[in-house]
This record gives structure tokens, sequence and C-alpha cells, in this order.
């Protein structure tokens, strides 16, 4: 072995951020604290915003994601599209084991043109 590869949490987030954002019904990423009503959406460069990424053990990392879906899509198929997503995309691109990816909706919104 010629030595330790080590993946931080702020890339594994901008890898599930990103991968969040190409499926279909997802307006944007969301801040964790909902204030007055309101989420803050993220897009683009921030979506990793609302990404939060724990590590279980040296090997497997659990993921949390905070989403704002778009108004008249079912929820749940989004939210089940976007697991799958982050899931295979963060275990091919880093080697490391999804031990599970959590979404949480903040909100619904009008998709903007």
């Amino acid at each position: 072995m010629l030595g330790k590869i080590q993946i931080s949490e702020d890339v594994i987030a901008v890898i599930a951020g990103n991968a969040a954002m190409e499926c279909y019904g997802l307006v944007g990423m969301a801040s964790r604290k909902i204030t007055d009503g309101l989420a803050e959406l993220f897009r683009g460069d921030q979506a990793h915003k609302g990404v939060y990424v724990t590590r279980t053990d040296e090997q497997e990392v659990s993921i949390d994601l905070y989403i704002i879906v778009q108004y008249g899509v079912k929820i749940s198929e989004v939210a089940h599209n976007i697991q799958e997503r982050v899931k295979y995309l963060v275990e091919n691109t880093t080697g490391l084991r999804v031990a599970q990816v959590n979404v949480t909706v903040q909100g619904v919104r009008l998709q903007e043109s």
C-alpha cells in the first residue's frame, strides 16, 4: 500500500448535491432551518449547502438532504429517485459505502422558468 486516501465530507456533500440536482422534480436544495415558514433555496454551485454528511466509520457515510420540490410532482417518487441517484453516484465516485440517504422535504414551489 502506498498511503492513505481520505475524502472530506465537503467533497461528498458536493457530489451528493450535484447528483440530487439532476433529478426531475427538484427545484433546489434547502437550508436545514426554516425561518418564518420559509426555507432558504440553494441552486447550482450552492447545492451542497443543503447536504449534511456524517461518517459512520472509515468506509461508510450517512447523507441527509434537505430539498424543495416542484409543485405538482409526486413527492415520494422524487425523494426515492434522489435517494437512489445519490447513493449510486457517491458509492461509485468515492468507493465509500452509503449506509443511508435521508431526504427531508422543506418546501414545495412552482418551477421558475
